[in-house]
């Protein structure tokens, strides 16, 4: 049975089976997408809760856990992992790489949905999810600053424009405005001052709630006309709260003016945002588990110029880090790669055959096996990364063997007189089962790479996919296309005549001949050396094999660089914002670094008043050191900055865990006791730091801050009428950032924080003047704080 017979005498067809296949596969290439590793990601969402003032342990019994009875009884989830912080719960839950991250999220809402009726009533904002990994750095950040306007004014357009707009592309999993910084109204109290007049927090929370208002009022119907009811029943201006009355003394009114006043302001006071040196709004782009990051980043960067044109015209976009830039660098350098295997693979046959008529063979058979690859490629739904493009540049020793095989049979009875035509079918027929055992017995190298399991498994099954592919793909061509070509482009034995680069090729190939078989004669005479050398090769791999570092993937050089800024446990956040510019300033003064945004506080990832997060964005490779030689660098300048830990680490394209971490590494401990497991984490983070080759060993627990704790003589409070509630509320009003109200507009909505004046929020001291009101005495009296406050 002759497999090729057909396509050797049916030229025109195997022609045309040949362009079918190049074409199918540009346009398979052309429409594969562009990414930096197979697509790897576990299925995650991340939930997120904001109560402005709580605690971190008032945000772990009231929110968290609550949440996390709902959430752990979903199907396919993996590992569920929490952090409460002041103001703040964040829980990401990540699944099975079978769990569908769109039906998860919907499970996912329905467990929010069950958990609320046993969180707080006082939320000002519901539990909300969104499908990202915390782990994975932002693949777009932008920064947006004015030198016209206020930065509230550039926060509410990132907020009601580019935030809503930008989330809606298809691929981006979030768009979170660094630190959540919303425009507000922020109403301040003296609480002396408002005791003067017989009033308390509670009495100006009470006036705000009911002087903004905005509801439905319904309207008259006459004979003729219909009439639609309005009123200024809603106050939208700092102006507006700071003339509003709050109470009535004496036949007077008592306006907040009186006794503080309000201004325009951020929903969160305790977060700042910087690039450049200068304040900024930061939006981190985030993609969905899954998603192409190069397609998603193109798509962001088409829609910022028409976005760019509904912001104030005093707003400037820049773009502080763009995680393609390295990936479009990294597959280009593997795509040169493999044109350059393909040329030395063209070369190489050109010596050893000697005939331009033979090269072109293998030389077409070459680029047409590896472009017919990217159809299979394209319907197997893989992408052009570093390891689909390896697989490739490995195949390209592989696909021309097959061709090679063909033609040398071929010759070989051209070269005892057969003619082409003659020589092409017999030697066809004689190396066909060949090579279809070659190609099985390669497809099977690469069998128990598709049974791996987990994100090694994904890693390689689109690397051993690609290749068996292209392995098939050269069989199929060096079966059809190949012998065709031989029956009509080699020429007989007689008219053959070497060329002089063919000729001297020779000569030297028969003299390396000569001497590799007298090394061979001298190796079977001395077999006794021959097996000592082969033993101390084998004892040599082994060690070699034990002292080589392993790990999971290579540290990558990405351009971008993560860095946590940790201060003392007490820092406040005034003093972190200038420690933070002074760790900026000398960061930005490397020639290695091309900008540098910073978010400082409570609203970062980080979720620690104490903590800084900085993204690096480091200058084209070819203008700078390597990332590590940056860091080390980067890290010995910020040492100089006292009262500040920097932890810095390259940004890497795959991310195994869901859980952000300071350093490369992670180990996590686990008790239902938490004073137990506060205690043995330190321990162990003291141990781990005093072994050597370890270094940034830190630990998220944060539990060396300064607390005031008030002890509350409850049997004094019940006489004079004052109730734990209101002595809560007060409290809250006074230092919790509460959200007392909603400003409604046409394009968002603002809320009003009602808040103690800034001198009062500075020290401990000032409870013992906040005044509580009892219901023992006279409508609009007060009574002081019941009890004592403790550091």
């Amino acid at each position: 049975m002759n497999i090729s017979a057909p396509f050797i005498a049916r030229p025109v067809a195997t022609c045309l089976l040949a362009v079918a296949l190049l074409l199918a596969g540009v346009l398979g290439y052309r429409s594969l997408p562009l990414s930096a590793l197979p697509q790897v990601d576990f299925p995650t969402i991340q939930v997120t809760t904001t109560y402005p003032g709580a605690s971190a342990e008032t945000m772990a019994l009231l929110v968290t856990a609550s949440l996390e009875r709902q959430l752990g009884e979903i199907t396919g989830l993996q590992t569920m992992t929490s952090s409460s912080a002041d103001g703040i719960s964040r829980i990401t839950l990540q699944f099975s790489l079978e769990r569908n991250i769109d039906a998860a999220s919907q499970d996912v809402q329905s467990a929010i949905n069950a958990a609320a009726g046993t969180l707080p009533t006082t939320l000002p904002y519901p539990p909300t999810y969104s499908k990202v990994n915390p782990a994975d750095a932002p693949i777009l950040t932008l920064a947006l600053g004015s030198d016209a306007i206020p930065l509230e004014q550039v926060a509410d357009a990132a907020d009601t424009v580019l935030q809503p707009r930008l989330a809606q592309i298809t691929g981006v999993g979030r768009v979170a405005i660094a630190g959540g910084l919303r425009p507000a109204v922020r109403v301040r109290a003296d609480p002396a001052r408002l005791a003067s007049y017989g009033l308390s927090m509670e009495d100006v929370r009470t006036a705000l709630t009911n002087a903004n208002v905005n509801g439905a009022k319904g309207g008259f119907d006459g004979a003729r006309r219909a009439v639609a009811l309005g009123a200024n029943d809603q106050l939208v201006s700092a102006e507006q709260y700071t003339n509003m009355v709050i109470a009535w003394r004496n036949n007077a009114p008592v306006r907040l003016s009186d006794v503080g006043g309000a201004v325009g302001g951020m929903e969160n006071a305790r977060v700042r945002s910087f690039y450049r040196g200068l304040p900024a709004v930061i939006l981190d782009i985030q993609r969905q588990p899954g998603a192409n990051i190069v397609a998603t980043v193109k798509a962001l960067r088409d829609a910022l110029p028409d976005l760019q044109r509904a912001m104030p015209a005093s707003v400037t976009v820049a773009v502080v880090a763009d995680r393609t830039d390295t990936i479009r660098a990294s597959v280009d350098d593997v795509q040169a790669t493999l044109v350059m295997a393909v040329v030395l693979v063209t070369i190489t046959i050109f010596l050893f055959l000697g005939s331009w008529r033979a090269t072109l063979i293998p030389s077409l058979a070459l680029p047409l096996s590896l472009i017919g690859t990217f159809a299979v490629m394209a319907g197997l739904g893989f992408s052009l990364d570093n390891l689909s493009l390896m697989a490739l540049t490995v195949a390209t020793g592989f696909v021309v063997d097959d061709a090679i095989v063909m033609i040398e049979n071929v010759v070989r009875h051209i070269e005892d007189g057969m003619t082409p035509m003659q020589a092409a079918y017999k030697g066809a027929r004689q190396i066909g089962f060949t090579i279809v055992s070659l190609t099985i017995s390669l497809i099977a190298v690469f069998i128990p790479l598709l049974f791996m399991s987990g994100v090694i498994g994904r890693l390689f099954k689109e690397f051993s996919l690609t290749l068996s592919a292209a392995v098939v793909v050269s069989a199929l061509i060096s079966l059809t296309l190949t012998p065709m070509m031989c029956a009509r482009l080699l020429r007989p034995h007689a008219e053959q005549r070497p060329g002089a680069v063919a000729r001297w090729f020779e000569r030297n190939f028969l003299a390396l001949t000569s001497a590799y078989m007298r090394s061979l004669t001298w190796s079977v005479r001395h077999e006794s050396a021959m097996l000592l050398l082969a033993a101390a090769t084998l004892v040599g791999t082994i060690g070699l094999y034990v002292i080589v570092p392993k790990g999971f993937l290579p540290i990558q050089d990405t351009g971008v660089i993560s860095a946590t800024i940790e201060g003392a446990a007490d820092a406040s956040i005034a003093r972190m914002t200038r420690l933070t510019a002074d760790v900026v300033e000398r960061i930005s003064a490397d020639p290695a670094v091309a900008g540098v945004s910073a978010s400082v506080g409570v609203g970062t990832v980080n979720a620690t008043p104490n903590t800084a997060l900085l993204t690096i964005a480091l200058q084209p490779r070819t203008q700078r050191d390597r990332g590590a030689d940056v860091i080390a660098r980067l890290q010995a300048s910020i040492a100089q900055v006292p009262g500040v830990v920097a932890y810095l680490q390259p940004v890497q394209d795959i991310t195994i865990g869901a859980r952000a971490a300071r350093a490369q590494f992670q180990y996590t401990l686990m008790d239902t006791d938490a004073a137990e497991l506060s205690l043995w984490a330190d321990r162990l983070v003291e141990a781990l730091r005093a072994r050597p080759g370890l270094r940034d060993v830190s630990s998220d627990q944060q539990t060396l801050g300064l607390r005031s704790a008030i002890t509350v003589d409850r049997d004094a409070a019940m006489r004079l009428g004052v109730t734990m509630q209101a002595i809560q509320d007060v409290l809250y009003d006074a230092f919790g950032q509460r959200q007392v109200s909603t400003i409604f507009a046409q394009s968002n909505q603002y809320r009003v924080v009602l808040e103690a004046t800034p001198d009062f929020q500075i020290d401990p001291a000032m409870l013992s003047k906040l005044y509580v009101p009892g219901s023992l005495t006279n409508i609009g009296s007060s009574s002081t704080v019941v009890g004592s406050s403790t550091g």
